[in-house]
């Protein structure tokens, strides 16, 4: 058993600040990653009074052997209030920055494109000053469906590769590393002023070769940001953690990302795709890109 180092222990969080954005999701029935997926980070990010939103969830149609989120081959009908609930969630926590996930649909046409959609309309409607950043699935190569998501016009999209390719079999066995980036480089040919990003966790038997050819394939199709993060074992029943990486491993990984052109590298052992998501912010300004006007 691979014993768990100094550096991933996480600070208590102030309960009082937590428990009002906790009393704010329960009152609208909403589910966050933050809580299924249990994110070690959900104390920090829930007093900062920033949350990221699973919509049509909170069960699966994949059931990827790292992640915490409950796989069900036939989960339930989309809820067509969803997309006002979580508005009304954003305004209250007067959000400047919303990140809106989702398990993977792919037992719907559009694996929940149109659902997405619902959700930045009514966010806009509410909160036109927030920024929206969507983390999607891979919509299994419909590319009709991403670019549904794209007409939307969030200012970041977000797709996670997650692991290297030689491991997606294991890791990732639904997945699709070729799709994957195929995703990112469609979403800057369609839509080059949004905000690309994607993620990986380490720790699973990856090398750092392997590490910086993932992050090159990604820059090679214009890539934006990235998120590196430890992996966790959720469960006894989950992939185990091959290896606990050492800060100075991210910090040379941040390092060399910044050296081929990423805009943003966040990379720690407790990164997670939303952790301090709201610096995009700040990068946007650095950044600026400008969307057509809405016809």
């Amino acid at each position: 058993m691979v014993v768990k180092p100094e550096w991933l222990r996480v600070k208590a969080p102030q309960w009082q600040r937590v428990g009002n954005v906790k009393d704010i999701l329960r009152d609208l029935a909403l589910n966050t990653v933050c809580e299924e997926a249990s994110c070690p980070n959900i104390g920090e990010c829930f007093n900062a009074g920033t949350a990221t939103f699973l919509i049509m969830g909170p069960a699966c149609t994949r059931a990827c052997p790292y992640c915490d989120i409950d796989f069900e081959k036939k989960p339930k009908p989309l809820d067509p209030t969803e997309p006002t609930r979580l508005a009304e969630a954003v305004g209250r926590l007067k959000l400047q920055h919303v990140v809106i996930t989702s398990v993977n649909r792919d037992d719907l046409p559009d694996g929940g494109a149109s659902q997405f959609v619902h959700c930045i309309e009514a966010i806009r409607a509410i909160s036109p000053q927030t920024t929206i950043e969507v983390l999607i699935p891979d919509l299994c190569g419909n590319w009709d469906a991403l670019e549904t998501i794209l007409q939307a016009k969030p200012e970041v999209l977000n797709h996670n590769t997650e692991t290297i390719p030689r491991l997606y079999r294991r890791v990732r066995p639904q997945g699709d590393y070729p799709r994957s980036l195929e995703l990112l480089q469609r979403t800057h040919e369609l839509a080059p002023w949004i905000y690309t990003k994607s993620g990986i966790m380490v720790g699973l038997g990856e090398t750092d070769a392997e590490v910086r050819q993932v992050m090159q394939d990604m820059r090679a199709v214009n890539c934006d940001i990235l998120t590196i993060g430890q992996y966790l074992q959720p469960s006894q029943k989950h992939l185990g953690v091959t290896e606990f990486i050492t800060p100075e491993q991210f910090d040379t990984w941040r390092e060399f990302g910044e050296s081929i052109g990423f805009l943003q590298v966040v990379s720690s052992p407790l990164t997670r795709s939303s952790y301090h998501a709201g610096e995009v912010r700040s990068l946007m300004q650095r950044y600026p890109r400008q969307a057509p006007m809405l016809g």
